[in-house]
């Protein structure tokens, strides 16, 4: 079946034939601080690496319906710094509690119990528990649409990197040992315990 998005009544249902096919996704679970000095976290999976030279991580937030900015790009644009914690299988269950509808002024480290830590180079909190964590600077917000739905792209430059010595084999990050977890269709993630590796071609 061919579903046509130039069509305006085939791009109401988008959403879940993107994020359904685009999978699995991997997880910013970003924590910012308030101008308030309200601690925030939240998850997003439209994540990726941008840049590597400059080190630079993106995040894309999409529109909620009422058509405002999620408190994790509103405190961006006021202090422009935020950590992105991976989120290792351990973790799950609070990621995703973190994610309820809670008020700007109600911190989520609180509110869900997540340990926190201080940062290096960021003034916002890290989680204690992640294993890899990036304290990153605001470099730019690309507005792809301003509508409910639309997106705003974060970039985030990566200016340091805390890794857990239990993570670390010969200087890389064991992919076994960081043990993530990935973003699936609807209310569905998956884990990374089934890995296989395959050698790159040599032409």
């Amino acid at each position: 079946m061919y579903f046509d998005l130039t069509d305006p009544d085939e791009q109401k249902g988008a959403y879940s034939k993107l994020v359904g096919g685009i999978t699995p996704r991997p997880i910013a679970w970003i924590s910012t601080l308030s101008s308030d000095g309200v601690a925030n976290i939240a998850p997003y999976s439209f994540f990726t690496v941008a840049s590597v030279n400059p080190p630079v991580l993106s995040v894309t937030q999409v529109n909620p319906a009422e058509n405002q900015n999620k408190d994790t790009l509103n405190n961006l644009l006021a202090t422009k710094e935020c950590v992105i914690n991976v989120v290792s299988h351990n973790l799950v269950e609070q990621m995703n509690q973190s994610c309820g509808n809670f008020s700007s002024q109600t911190s989520e480290f609180t509110a869900v119990g997540i340990a926190s830590c201080a940062s290096q180079s960021v003034t916002p909190l890290g989680v204690a528990a992640a294993k890899v964590r990036y304290e990153c600077s605001l470099r730019d917000v690309v507005t792809i649409s301003e509508q409910a739905g639309g997106g705003q792209m974060m970039l985030l430059n990566v200016v340091g990197i805390y890794i857990d010595e239990s993570v670390l084999v010969n200087g890389y990050i064991d992919p076994r040992a960081l043990n993530t977890v990935g973003k699936m269709g609807g209310d569905y993630f998956t884990t990374t315990h089934d890995l296989f590796s395959l050698a790159r071609p040599e032409i």
